[in-house]
C-alpha cells in the first residue's frame, strides 16, 4: 500500500473534522433562517399576515421599493400628499418603504389628536431613532427621553422657555442679526471682483444661530460669525456635512429587515469616526461650560432667582433637577436643535422670498418703516414688543414654516397594543407624522394649501391659525406634551434674523431656474445652502 503523505493526511483529517463539526451546520441554519426571515418580512407578511392589511394602501408596490420611487423616503412627500388626496381614508394610510417594510401615515385631525395628545406616551420615538440622534444630542436630553422622565424634564425646563423669559432674549437675537448683516456687507466690499455679490446663506445663518444659542443658551459667545474656523463650528460642520454612503444606506435598509440596523453606526466607516470624534469634542466643551456655570453659581454671594438668569442652562442649573450628565445632554440638545432648525428655516425663508420678489419687497417696506436703522454706529436695542408688532413679518415667517417645515417627517412606534381612530394598532407598529403632508392638506387649509401665501395669516382672527380648520393643521412644531419646547425661541430668533437680512439686502437666487434639491437629515434644507445675490439697499 502506498504511503499517504503526512500533509495530505492532515488535510483530509481536518476536512473530515470540519464537516463533521457543528460549525457548517450552524452556518447553513443561519443562512436558511436569514432567507426565511427575509422572505416572511418582505413577501408573506405584507400581503397575508399584517393586522393592518385593511387600512387603505396605495396600489402600486414593488418588493424592493415598496410604494416609494426610491429606496429612501427622501423628497417623496409629493407622493404622500397625492395619496392623502386620492385615497379615501379615516385618518390612516398604510404604505411600504424599501423591502416592503410597513408604515402608517396619520392624516386626520382626530388621529393626530390621539397620537400627539391623548395617547402621546403610547407612541414613542423608535429606539433606532433615539440612538441615531443621541450620538450628537445625547440620549438623556428632553428631546429623546420618554414617559415619566420626559414629563419631569420638560416641567423643569419650561421656565427657561416661557415667553416672559424669551422676550428678554430678543436684544441678543437682534444684536447678533445686525452683526451678521454688517459682516456680510464687509465680505462683499472686500472682494477682489466687485461684481461678485453671491453668498451662501447657510454659511452665515448657521454661524449666527450657533452664536445665538451659545449666548442665550449657555452664556458663552462662540464668536463663529467672526471666526468661522473656530473648533466648535468646525466640528458641527463635520457632522452635518457627512452624508452616508450608498453602502451604509444599503446596510441600514437590510438591517431594518433583519433587526441589525443599529449596528451600522458601529462599523469602521470614516463617517462614523468623524461623527463620534466631533460629538465627543462638543460634549467635552459642554461639560466644561456646565462646570464653569456651576462654580459661578455656587460662589455667588447673593443667590439668583430663575427670573434673574438669562441663559437657558443657568435656569436648568438653578432648578437643581438634573445630574451633570443630564445637563450635558440638555446642552447638546439645545446646541444641535437650537441652531440647526432655525438655520434651515432661514434658508427656506431666503429661498422662498427670492422666488416671490413681491413678498420680499412688501416685507422690506414694513421692516424699514417700523424698525430702527441698523446703519448707526450703536443701533438701538430691539424689544420683543416691537418685532412682534409687525404683522407681515409674522405672516411670512409662519407661512415659510408651514410650507417648508425644517423637520418634515417624524416617526413614532407603538410601545403597546393600542388603537387609533378605532383601528387596532399592534405593539411595534411604526407610524409617521408628516408635517410636509398635513401642513399642505387642502381639507385643512383650503384649495390653495399647496401655494405659498402669507395673506392667509392676515385675516381677522387668523394671525395664529392661518385660517386653518383645525388646531392640528400646522404641525411644524408638533402638538401636545411632545411639542417643540423651544418654538417661541425659534420664532423670535427667526423673525429678527430675517428682518435684518431683508431690511438691508435685496436678494435673488444665483440661478433662479436651478431645480430645487433638498438635503435630508435631522432637518431638511436646500442642498446648495441657498446661493443668492445680495444688493445693499441704502437708507436703513
Amino acid at each position: 500500500m502506498a504511503e499517504i503523505p503526512w500533509k495530505t493526511l492532515h488535510a483530509s483529517i481536518a476536512a473530515y473534522c470540519f464537516y463533521r463539526s457543528t460549525f457548517p451546520n450552524f452556518l447553513a441554519l443561519s443562512a436558511i433562517t436569514i432567507v426565511l426571515r427575509f422572505s416572511y418580512a418582505v413577501v408573506l407578511y405584507p400581503v397575508y399576515f399584517s393586522p393592518l392589511k385593511n387600512v387603505p394602501t396605495p396600489t402600486a408596490r414593488s418588493w424592493m421599493k415598496g410604494n416609494l420611487r426610491t429606496l429612501t423616503v427622501k423628497e417623496q412627500f409629493d407622493d404622500m400628499r397625492r395619496w392623502n388626496e386620492e385615497i379615501p381614508n379615516d385618518g390612516l394610510i398604510r404604505f411600504y418603504i424599501a423591502a416592503n417594510l410597513e408604515r402608517l401615515i396619520v392624516t386626520s385631525s382626530k388621529a393626530l389628536s390621539e397620537i400627539l395628545v391623548q395617547k402621546a406616551y403610547e407612541f414613542e420615538k423608535p429606539l433606532l431613532v433615539r440612538r441615531a440622534l443621541g450620538r450628537v444630542t445625547g440620549e438623556h436630553g428632553v428631546l429623546l427621553v420618554e414617559g415619566a422622565e420626559h414629563k419631569r424634564q420638560r416641567k423643569s425646563l419650561m421656565p427657561a422657555f416661557a415667553y416672559r423669559h424669551i422676550k428678554n432674549l430678543y436684544p441678543v437675537f437682534w444684536s447678533k442679526s445686525i452683526e451678521m448683516v454688517k459682516l456680510i456687507e464687509q465680505d462683499l466690499q472686500h472682494r477682489e471682483d466687485p461684481t461678485n455679490n453671491v453668498i451662501c446663506i447657510e454659511n452665515w445663518v448657521s454661524r449666527a444661530t450657533l452664536d445665538i444659542i451659545g449666548v442665550t443658551g449657555m452664556n458663552r459667545d462662540f464668536n463663529s460669525l467672526h471666526d468661522p474656523s473656530n473648533d466648535l463650528a468646525h466640528h458641527y460642520h463635520r457632522i452635518s456635512s457627512s452624508p452616508p454612503t450608498r453602502l451604509e444606506i444599503g446596510l441600514f435598509l437590510a438591517g431594518l429587515v433583519l433587526g441589525t440596523a443599529h449596528l451600522v453606526s458601529k462599523l469602521p466607516f470614516s463617517r462614523n469616526r468623524l461623527i463620534d470624534e466631533s460629538a465627543d469634542y462638543i460634549r467635552n466643551v459642554a461639560r466644561q461650560m456646565i462646570r464653569e456655570a456651576r462654580e459661578t453659581t455656587t460662589t455667588t454671594d447673593e443667590k439668583k432667582t430663575p427670573t434673574d438668569a438669562i441663559d437657558i442652562i443657568s435656569v436648568a442649573l438653578e432648578s437643581d433637577a438634573f445630574t451633570e450628565e443630564e445637563l450635558i445632554d440638555q446642552m447638546m440638545t439645545f446646541l444641535a436643535a437650537g441652531h440647526e432648525t432655525t438655520s434651515s428655516a432661514l434658508q427656506w425663508c431666503i429661498y422662498t422670498l427670492c422666488k416671490h420678489p413681491d413678498v420680499q419687497t412688501r416685507l422690506r417696506e414694513e421692516i424699514r418703516s417700523n424698525l430702527p436703522s441698523i446703519s448707526l454706529e450703536n443701533p438701538s436695542p430691539l424689544s420683543a414688543a416691537t418685532i412682534d408688532a409687525l404683522p407681515y413679518l409674522h405672516a411670512v415667517c409662519n407661512e415659510v414654516l408651514r410650507f417648508h417645515p425644517s423637520a418634515p417627517n417624524t416617526i413614532r412606534i407603538a410601545n403597546r397594543d393600542t388603537t387609533l381612530v378605532g383601528q387596532p394598532i399592534p405593539k411595534g407598529t411604526v407610524i409617521q407624522i408628516v408635517p410636509a403632508v398635513t401642513n399642505r392638506d387642502k381639507a385643512l387649509w383650503g384649495p390653495d394649501a399647496d401655494q405659498f401665501n402669507p395673506e392667509r395669516w392676515l385675516g381677522p382672527g387668523q394671525a395664529n391659525t392661518g385660517g386653518a380648520a383645525s388646531n392640528y393643521a400646522f404641525l411644524t412644531f408638533i402638538h401636545g406634551p411632545r411639542s417643540c419646547i423651544g418654538q417661541g425661541f425659534a420664532k423670535g430668533e427667526m423673525a429678527c434674523l430675517l428682518a435684518a437680512l431683508v431690511g438691508r439686502f435685496r436678494m435673488e437666487l444665483e440661478d433662479p431656474d436651478k431645480e430645487l434639491v433638498s438635503r435630508d437629515g435631522a432637518t431638511t434644507s436646500p442642498l446648495d445652502g441657498v446661493r443668492a445675490r445680495l444688493e445693499v439697499v441704502e437708507g436703513w
